[in-house]
């Protein structure tokens, strides 16, 4: 979920959309068709069944939100969605960032199947209200859209980090408040996610998605920096990186 890379493009010309349109809905498509059955078996594996209606809730929401995002910026962004389908980082210090957070995200949203299946939450702090489960639920599209609200403002930003020649330093929208809102606003995701899924005793792992977020800024930032012009002046004018009045 990174804003910008230290890349630098031949060309920032944009293919033409009904051109580019098909290919990208094919190998988003097909993207999607892959990792919507290894999203559920990260949830329900653990969980020893699929009789867990927070799991099936957590789900719908996360890819009707996802869904949603997804087609409109291919309606009206294709270019957007080509620059967010390349995952291979060029700079060895995110590879091995990268690496630690595709361990992460994908061990952490196992913690609440396993306490839907052994009960850790209600035995040790009682059952979970439901109004917490469903405000949860609720947050997390919240949370999804309030990343396609960052990519709108900034149709510059990739998975990998790449600075694309005459690419400027966006400031307006969410990064008036924090240099880095999409990582922000995927974080508050991932707190909610436990919660929603009934399983706030699991609640403080998922603060070990801060060894991926702090480290990939740090190195980000470092980066943009040296690469993208400007950078700089923006980051003396906004203080903080992810989090207002903390960090």
């Amino acid at each position: 979920m990174t804003q910008a890379s230290a890349i630098h493009t031949s060309s920032t010309t944009p293919p033409k959309a009904d051109a580019t349109m098909p290919h990208l809905a094919a190998k988003a498509t097909l993207r999607f068709a892959v990792m919507l059955p290894v999203i559920a078996a990260i949830l329900f594996l653990p969980a020893g069944t699929v009789r867990w209606w927070q799991g099936w809730a957590l789900l719908a929401v996360y890819v009707i939100a996802g869904l949603a995002a997804f087609l409109y910026f291919l309606k009206t962004d294709p270019q957007l969605v080509g620059r967010r389908l390349p995952a291979k980082e060029q700079v060895h210090q995110q590879k091995q960032i990268i690496r630690l957070g595709y361990l992460l995200f994908a061990a952490l949203p196992t913690l609440p199947g396993f306490d839907f299946r052994f009960g850790w939450s209600r035995h040790w702090l009682g059952a979970e209200p439901t109004w917490l489960e469903v405000f949860s639920l609720a947050m997390v599209p919240l949370a999804v859209l309030a990343v396609a609200w960052v990519l709108w403002t900034n149709r510059y930003a990739g998975r990998t980090i790449r600075v694309e020649k005459g690419q400027p330093v966006i400031s307006s929208g969410p990064y008036r408040l924090v240099r880095h809102p999409m990582y922000a606003f995927s974080l508050l995701m991932f707190i909610f996610v436990p919660l929603a899924l009934g399983s706030y005793s699991t609640l403080p792992a998922f603060a070990l998605t801060l060894l991926f977020y702090v480290p990939r800024i740090l190195n980000e930032e470092k980066t943009l920096r040296a690469e993208l012009p400007g950078y700089t002046a923006y980051c003396e004018k906004t203080r903080w990186r992810m989090m207002p009045g903390m960090w």
